[in-house]
């Protein structure tokens, strides 16, 4: 089964929570109160959203969190990217940083690669904005 972890899921509750405030800073309390989320959960979801680039953070007594370009213009790809890395369905596929003892000698190792671009192709096309409406 192909399943994404908890966090990731928690992280795109967050982002549509952030696309709905439409440039509005908002603290780590707020967006928890908001989803419903643990704060600690949702403060640990901020940092890998920020260092994956998809939301900005603002330090201050007014500061807090807002998306770092528009919601139409984020591909699911990405979320995922930032909280767990690239999307490869094996330790064989293009991307994985995984390792494979198989890896040479396997008989469909480079067939992976195509399902592999078509799930990636498939989660490009749904954006952050697909999944608040």
């Amino acid at each position: 089964m192909i399943k994404l972890a908890k966090l990731t899921d928690y992280a795109v509750v967050v982002l549509a929570e952030m696309a709905s405030s439409r440039g509005i800073l908002l603290s780590a309390s707020t967006l928890a109160e908001r989803t419903g989320l643990p704060e600690p959960t949702v403060a640990k979801i901020l940092k890998m959203l920020a260092a994956g680039n998809l939301i900005a953070s603002v330090r201050g007594a007014n500061g807090g969190y807002k998306l770092e370009r528009e919601a139409a213009s984020i591909p699911i790809t990405a979320v995922i990217e930032a909280m767990e890395g690239p999307v490869s369905l094996t330790a064989c596929a293009e991307g994985s940083h995984d390792t494979c003892s198989r890896k040479g000698s396997c008989s469909v190792e480079a067939r992976w690669n195509g399902v592999n671009k078509a799930l990636n192709a498939a989660l490009a096309n749904v954006t952050l904005a697909d999944m608040v409406q």
